[in-house]
């Protein structure tokens, strides 16, 4: 029985070293650049997950037939939790340690008793940072972590400094993130925003607004109030096992 058990264990890593090469193959010269991690099985039967590591640092997952004629982008669903699979891969992929974050260079809202945390990268010049920002307002206990991220509007990064120099820097941040009130004051003083930037980037932050949970794993923005609550409360619980 064990002699069954060894073959068929050969002849599955050996299947799997045969797919993971043809597709390598087929599909790498074709990513411009980006590199081809890791190549394994997919939720679904037939289709291979085939993890690409951007020029930028960050993640992303593809699917593949066993042969890597066909590929897809896109998310799978399973509708029967009603679970995006391939964002849930994605933001593991893409975990980091959250407390090696450097806090410091943040300026840190704090509502409640502060118990959901998080921190986030953003720019105050991003249509989806402010529609977030509104949603953030409906979150009560939380803390969230701002890196000033101004990549949208770069020749605007002195409000984002402006924002550091000021005697209130979350009053400051909101006006310019949800009102787009810069700061009257000057952006002179010692900031980190350049730091942030270069933080961002070693990151593989490419999208603005970019989440990432206590767990040390990224979430898309897209979450309505209630949704966020539940997400950080479900890593919160986590953490604590």
């Amino acid at each position: 029985m064990r002699s069954l058990f060894l073959i068929a264990l050969i002849l599955f890593a050996t299947a799997t070293w045969g797919n993971e090469a043809q597709i390598r193959r087929a599909l790498e010269p074709k990513l411009g650049g980006a590199k081809i991690e890791g190549v394994g099985p997919a939720p679904v039967s037939g289709l291979w997950e085939v993890r690409v590591r951007s020029e930028k640092g960050g993640v992303r997952v593809l699917y593949a037939d066993p042969t890597g004629t066909y590929v897809i982008d896109g998310s799978i669903y399973e509708l029967r939790t009603n679970r995006d699979l391939t964002e849930e891969r994605t933001r593991k992929l893409n975990a980091i340690k959250f407390e090696s974050l450097p806090f410091d260079q943040a300026v840190k809202v704090q509502r409640g008793d502060g118990r959901r945390v998080l921190a986030m990268f953003s720019d105050p010049y991003c249509p989806y940072c402010v529609q977030f920002e509104r949603t953030l307002q409906q979150v009560n206990d939380i803390t969230i972590y701002v890196f000033m991220y101004p990549v949208i509007r770069p020749q605007n990064a002195d409000h984002s400094k402006a924002v550091w120099c000021a005697p209130d820097r979350v009053k400051a941040w909101l006006d310019l993130a949800i009102h787009h009130r810069p700061p009257s004051v000057s952006a002179s003083c010692d900031n980190p925003v350049e730091k942030n930037l270069r933080l961002g980037q070693s990151l593989g932050v490419n999208s603005t607004p970019t989440l990432i949970l206590a767990n040390g794993e990224r979430v898309s923005a897209g979450l309505s109030a209630k949704d966020l609550a539940e997400v950080l409360d479900e890593v919160a619980k986590s953490k604590k096992r």
